[in-house]
């Protein structure tokens, strides 16, 4: 059996490119069937944690006509930050990593975003903003994840509406978008669950950035006890490489997105046009009120909404879509 390569969406400014992904052994273990019901729906899940990373991997980038070459971390993951030459392509462009086993390359293609020139840029939470997690709820939200496959997950009402009106937002070519990414505490070992659940709705296409991955059954019983700093660095990362980008950012109130969006925003005063938080529970919370309440003193548009049609209402009303 072949080792696997596995390579997550890229992304590029007007100086440097950035890819990434992971090398793991070789196993018999099946990827994850999206099909799967019930409790082999479970098993398909927990598999995607018992998965075993390759240290030390020589993965090498086929770019502008050459091959660069790095290694994997301990924990199989490996990314290059490399110099774009000047280029005149816009959107989302192929590119190619190998590794080579047994004498043999093998090759994965993926993409990367090159933004468009424009002003907006979209960073969205996952869980409980538009994908329904149930995240107030750990034992709710933990059998959803085993027990229901991806077409029985559920997405909020009119986000879909919402996200694509910002995705085309500006836009007069039909083939141009805002860069879309998709930050969460999720592990990588989400990430062909999510791409596939936001192809299923038509949500836009987006990088995602998300936690390290897993590798046992512990590492999975415990996953959805996050650390939120990552969030915040990978955030705080993006507004860093797109400069001249005005943001939108949507999160929900199940856990720290209002206070995480605060303090960007204290950082970033100039660069963040909009905050929409989604109420998960009956009633608004206080410190999220207060967060918000923050937020506007600095002139940034807040929406803390229920239904996504309220947030739709809000960003016509701002002019953004």
């Amino acid at each position: 059996m072949e080792p696997i390569l596995k390579l997550y969406r890229g992304y590029a400014n007007d100086q440097e490119l950035i890819v990434m992904g992971h090398v793991f052994k070789a196993t018999s273990i099946k990827e994850y069937d999206f099909q799967k019901k019930n409790l082999k729906n479970a098993t398909s899940i927990i598999n995607m944690f018992r998965i075993k990373t390759q240290s030390n991997a020589d993965v090498y980038l086929e770019h502008n006509n050459s091959k660069i070459h790095t290694k994997t971390l301990k924990d199989g993951y490996f990314k290059f930050c490399v110099p774009l030459d000047k280029i005149n392509n816009y959107g989302w462009i192929e590119y190619k990593v190998s590794l080579i086993y047994n004498n043999k390359p093998i090759t994965t293609k993926e993409s990367y975003i090159r933004p468009h020139k424009g002003n907006l840029g979209i960073i969205s939470d996952i869980d409980d903003t538009f994908l329904v997690s149930h995240t107030l709820n750990p034992f709710k939200k933990l059998y959803i994840m085993l027990f229901r496959n991806i077409n029985n997950r559920k997405i909020f009402k009119d986000v879909v509406s919402h996200y694509q009106a910002l995705s085309s937002s500006g836009r007069s070519n039909n083939d141009e978008k805002n860069a879309f990414f998709y930050v969460s505490s999720s592990e990588w070992n989400l990430y062909r669950f999510i791409t596939k659940f936001t192809e299923i709705h038509q949500l836009p296409k987006a990088v995602l950035l998300l936690k390290d991955i897993k590798t046992s059954l512990t590492d999975f019983f415990f996953t959805r006890r996050s650390n939120h700093n990552h969030k915040f660095e990978k955030i705080k990362h993006i507004l860093e490489f797109y400069p001249n980008l005005k943001y939108v950012l949507l999160g929900d109130d199940s856990q720290d997105d209002p206070f995480l969006y605060e303090a960007i925003c204290k950082i970033f005063p100039v660069t963040v046009k909009a905050v929409y938080i989604r109420q998960t529970g009956s009633h608004k919370k206080k410190a999220a009120i207060d967060a918000l309440n923050t937020l506007e003193s600095l002139k940034v548009a807040v929406c803390y909404f229920k239904n996504s049609s309220e947030a739709i209402t809000h960003s016509k009303s701002i002019g953004i879509i």
